[in-house]
């Protein structure tokens, strides 16, 4: 029975990821992810459902369109498996329970915004807004159905999204106040609500610090030799790309990460 619920948790996550594809695609565009049917942007084919069997059809294809053969991003099949991934993690920890869906649902989302806002610089209101409405009212639910834990209760999860948000603005005014540029938009804000609802004000607080933390080691190892070596003017970036698994790891483990600090500052 186990092994059944993991491999179609498994087969769900895969199909999530096919359309999580088709989120990141558009809506950044500003398009429905509804209609029009996916095709082929050079030969505008249609993508039959045997095409559009996650990672499968990539693989049998190699790559390629079938009609046109144009090259087919790699991302593709790489967010659908990672998708699927998610989702048997969270089904292997968690099992086929409510608290298992959300840990899902919710790192899924991260990913989606992850992946766009590397892609565009941009973190679209699908992925944020969507995500604090779910988990609003799954924190009311999971009063009732299972565990709440690792995600916090109604109350801190609307005082988490509160905070998140504030905490995330203020980083960002003081970004714009040193590189006299702005350093980070409003898509970071609401994404920082979602977070927060997840986890509550604390560990906002946390995720807004390791997000940080690991901007900026990504800029000084990376984007800064880049850029010189290229000789051109310092990107920008994408703030998301950081918070995303920040947050993932912050809700999973930003209690014990808390717990282990205080240990160290007792010892000291």
């Amino acid at each position: 029975m186990r092994g059944f619920v993991l491999a179609y948790a498994t087969f769900i996550g895969a199909s999530v990821g096919s359309f999580l594809n088709v989120c990141i695609t558009r809506w950044p565009e500003k398009l429905s992810v509804v209609r029009p049917r996916s095709r082929c942007p050079r030969c505008e084919r249609g993508i039959a459902w045997y095409d559009n069997v996650p990672v499968v059809s990539w693989l049998v294809l190699r790559g390629r369109c079938r009609g046109c053969s144009l090259p087919i991003s790699p991302l593709y099949p790489a967010v659908e498996l990672t998708t699927a991934l998610i989702w048997l993690a969270s089904a292997y920890w968690f099992g086929a329970t409510f608290l298992g869906l959300r840990v899902a649902v919710f790192a899924t989302l991260l990913l989606g915004v992850a992946v766009t806002d590397l892609r565009t610089y941009t973190i679209p209101d699908g992925f944020t807004v969507t995500g604090l409405l779910f988990l609003l009212v799954a924190s009311f639910v999971g009063l009732f159905v299972d565990a709440q834990y690792p995600f916090v209760g109604p109350f801190a999860a609307i005082l988490g999204a509160c905070t998140g948000a504030g905490a995330i603005a203020i980083v960002g005014w003081l970004g714009e106040a040193a590189l006299k540029r702005e350093a980070m938009g409003f898509g970071d804000v609401t994404l920082m609500a979602f977070i927060g609802a997840a986890i509550g004000p604390e560990l906002s607080l946390l995720t807004v610090f390791v997000g940080a933390t690991l901007g900026a080691v990504a800029f000084i190892v990376i984007v800064m030799p880049l850029a010189k070596l290229r000789k051109r003017e310092m990107p920008q970036v994408p703030f998301g790309v950081f918070l995303a698994p920040a947050a993932l790891v912050t809700l999973l483990y930003g209690r014990r990460l808390i717990d282990l600090y205080l240990e160290y500052l007792a010892r000291a």
